[in-house]
């Protein structure tokens, strides 16, 4: 009989803190105890799990960190300073933040592709990965099986929960006429935002001149995921009016060629991708991914103005598989193979 962990949450009145909660009832990890922490905004909240109400407290240093799993989702600030606490007593963090994904001692994690990689990593701390780098990276390690990559590039359509309960308040404060604008810098109701994040931020550009913290997120991410340093990937990431569900325009190009039967039967069979067929009306959509924990890609075509190369279309929820869902089986995976 699988034991039960005394489980925290950090940031868990966010969106991504309340999604948290719903994976880990809708996955069953097995919790003792949930302990849920927030800003002292927060501080009194409810929430519920497993029917019970749980009162959310005020993270400060005065708090008790012995749990055996911590999930973050507060913003690198705060996992800088208190990831570090935690894992120091113990626990296993998941962190839903950048602030260690570039680490090279932090395994950055999509379970179905290199959960492996927290077997050889020093530190008890896990990165969760962006969300729109998750939903590519799951399709491009099917493919790879194929051929070797060797160039992406990808349109990102991304959602306006992407940006926090904030983005979400803005939109549909937009809809009912209001002029709410969050913290997007033009209206996004009937309009599209080609910047996510800050542009040339010295910690992320490294002389790459012109991108968005978003676009070298997901283009560094890919490339520590799939331990390909040396992929060629370029992104353009664009905020859309769409509540929840982001959707990526992909180009693969490979080293060689490959057949699209083959493609097709790799993708079906890769764990936690749903895949649909040449000139299906059934093409995937943000609709169909909300409140799932596959990725869904379609549209697959090839690319007739350059060689070796084949065209799709990618969706999924994220903030279930590109944030709190991820995080969640990867705590599911620490416990089924012993580490938790």
């Amino acid at each position: 009989m699988m034991k039960g962990y005394r489980v925290a949450i950090i940031g868990a009145t966010g969106l991504v803190g309340d999604r948290f909660i719903e994976s880990l009832e809708e996955l069953k990890f097995p919790v003792r105890e949930l302990v849920l922490y927030a800003s002292s905004l927060s501080r009194g909240a409810i929430r519920k799990f497993q029917g019970k109400d749980i009162i959310v407290r005020e993270l400060t240093r005065a708090f008790d960190p012995v749990v055996d799993l911590a999930l973050f989702s507060a913003g690198s600030k705060i996992s800088l300073e208190y990831s570090p606490l935690f894992a120091g007593k113990g626990a296993w963090v998941i962190d839903n933040s950048s602030a260690f994904r570039r680490d090279e001692d932090k395994a950055l994690v999509v379970p179905e592709i290199n959960f492996e990689t927290i077997r050889s990593s020093p530190s008890r701390i896990i990165a969760n990965p962006n969300c729109s780098t998750i939903q590519l990276v799951m399709v491009l390690a099917a493919l790879r099986s194929l051929a070797p990559l060797k160039r992406i590039v990808v349109s990102t359509y991304q959602s306006v929960t992407g940006a926090g309960r904030e983005g979400l308040e803005a939109l549909h404060d937009q809809r009912r006429g209001g002029t709410l604008q969050g913290p997007f810098e033009f209206p996004i109701l009937d309009n599209l935002v080609p910047k996510i994040g800050k542009f040339d931020d010295p910690i992320y550009s490294e002389g790459e001149d012109g991108y968005t913290t978003e676009e070298l997120k997901l283009i560094k991410e890919t490339q520590k995921i799939l331990e390909q340093p040396d992929l060629k990937v370029t992104a353009t990431a664009v905020r859309v009016p769409v509540s929840v569900g982001h959707s990526e325009s992909v180009n693969v190009e490979f080293e060689e060629a490959v057949e699209l039967d083959r493609v097709h039967e790799v993708l079906r069979t890769y764990p936690g991708l749903v895949v649909r067929e040449p000139n299906s009306p059934n093409f995937p959509t943000p609709l169909e991914a909300r409140g799932r924990y596959e990725v869904f890609v379609g549209r697959i075509r090839r690319d007739y103005s350059r060689e070796n190369c084949l065209n799709m279309w990618i969706v999924a929820d994220n903030l279930v598989k590109g944030a709190a869902g991820n995080a969640v089986q990867i705590a599911l995976k620490l416990v089924k193979v012993g580490l938790l």
